[in-house]
């Protein structure tokens, strides 16, 4: 699918085209066409450098334009920073208010409900919820970055009861993740539709090395190239 055929505003279309991008990535169309754009919740399964934030920030970003909250939810609070400047440099142009909240300062409650796109972390976005769920009224999409965390016997928990409690209020959920075992089950428990791709940017070789009498041989026995499934 070609940047000018995406059903977004034409505003998003320019920036994508800014950033030098002219067609979707396999998953990224797969996410438009299962009804991403659509409010439908979407499981997104694929490798790493696949496109996987694009597909978030399609979401997110066509919610904030229409008047709705986004949550974007980091493993992270690293990531959550990264994302909260990337978000920052493509959409404040729009008017879009992004706003960080992990923990390390805390944001004025008036900021947290006036965000277009709110970044933070599952624990944070925990307490958040605890003490004031007012900005949820405005909710309408949240993403959850590395949702195979669900699985984690520590941060597990925190990511399960949020999405539970984002699902029965009829937020729209968006799942990533690049490692999964059960996407089918996961998928069922979060009635979303699954989009599953291995499309990767960049060859993956795997192989053996070999020790010799003059060092050590690679030999490799597989290639997973740009496009190949």
């Amino acid at each position: 699918m070609r940047i000018s055929e995406l059903p977004v505003d034409e505003r998003i279309r320019t920036i994508l085209r800014e950033e030098g991008l002219e067609a979707l990535r396999p998953a990224q169309e797969k996410a438009v066409r299962a009804g991403l754009l659509e409010g439908e919740n979407i499981l997104v399964v694929t490798p790493t450098a696949s496109g996987k934030t694009l597909i978030a920030e399609l979401a997110l970003i066509t919610h904030a334009l229409k008047g709705r909250m986004g949550v974007y939810i980091a493993p992270l609070k690293a990531l959550a920073a990264e994302k909260h400047t990337l978000f920052q440099k493509r959409y404040a142009r729009l008017g879009v208010r992004v706003t960080l909240s992990i923990g390390e300062y805390d944001t004025p409650p008036s900021h947290v409900q006036r965000a277009d796109v709110l970044i933070t972390t599952s624990e944070k976005l925990d307490a958040l919820l605890r003490h004031d769920m007012r900005f949820a009224e405005r909710l309408g999409v949240a993403v959850f970055d590395e949702i195979h965390l669900v699985q984690d016997p520590q941060r597990g928990p925190v990511v399960e009861i949020l999405a539970t409690l984002l699902k029965q209020r009829g937020v729209q959920l968006i799942g990533l993740s690049a490692t999964i075992g059960n996407p089918d089950e996961l998928a069922r428990w979060l009635n979303a539709r699954l989009v599953r791709d291995d499309w990767r940017p960049v060859t993956l070789e795997r192989g053996i090395l070999i020790p010799t009498g003059k060092g050590v041989e690679a030999r490799v026995y597989a290639r997973d190239g740009p496009g190949e499934e």
